[in-house]
């Protein structure tokens, strides 16, 4: 086994290191819009929820040489963003989306992506994902010496397709999430394995 101190390690180094341990991670989608309501779409596979009432998400967005990227810089200037969850079916586009467009681009117009409006905030949905969250910004938080901004906000409006939603949960064998893992790749969810609830410990359980 290796040790690495972490202190001796690149920028880029660490980053595939972790990319690579902290797996399999869900794909947050983001739709946001620009001063002037151009709207730009970008994958972004670290985040989650952090907060349960009220609901608050967080997405981590690193920079390119220390330049903010369109979402980070459209949250700022307008402070809503729609997290569209990405399902199998959609990791064409999805991965598409995440090249290194010139600043302006509009990846659903280029990539021929349906938009359909939101209902409190201003950036739109993508039609195609199942599940889709309005959110509001709360904050921006930079961490680092690079640094990457922490954005976390607040869910305002959840869009669930019917067909996902069973007693109020969300049924995980139809939704079919796409994960990302290191590198250029992704995966799916797999063989589901259930457990049953673990409960309160009993007496005996309890003094261990």
């Amino acid at each position: 086994m290796q040790s690495i101190e972490a202190r001796n390690l690149s920028e880029a180094r660490v980053y595939a290191l972790l990319v690579g341990i902290v797996v399999p991670r869900p794909i947050a989608w983001i739709t946001s819009t620009d001063s002037h309501g151009h709207v730009n779409a970008a994958p972004f596979s670290c985040y989650t929820f952090v907060c349960n009432k009220p609901p608050m998400i967080a997405v981590n967005i690193g920079r390119r040489g220390g330049a903010e990227k369109d979402t980070e810089r459209n949250l700022r200037a307008t402070g809503a963003f729609v997290v569209n969850v990405v399902t199998e079916d959609l990791i064409a586009p999805m991965h598409e989306s995440s090249r290194d467009y010139p600043a302006g681009t509009s990846e659903p117009e280029l990539l021929s992506l349906e938009l359909v409006p939101s209902q409190r905030v201003r950036p739109p949905r993508i039609a195609r994902s199942p599940i889709a969250l309005e959110c509001v910004l709360d904050r921006i938080i930079e961490l680092g010496q690079a640094p990457n901004a922490l954005v976390i906000g607040e869910v305002v409006v959840f869009h669930i397709a019917d067909e996902l939603l069973a007693g109020g949960r969300v049924d995980v064998r139809r939704f079919r999430p796409l994960a990302r893992l290191g590198g250029p790749h992704y995966a799916r969810l797999g063989e589901i394995i259930t457990m049953p609830s673990a409960g309160t410990p009993g007496p005996r359980e309890a003094k261990r």
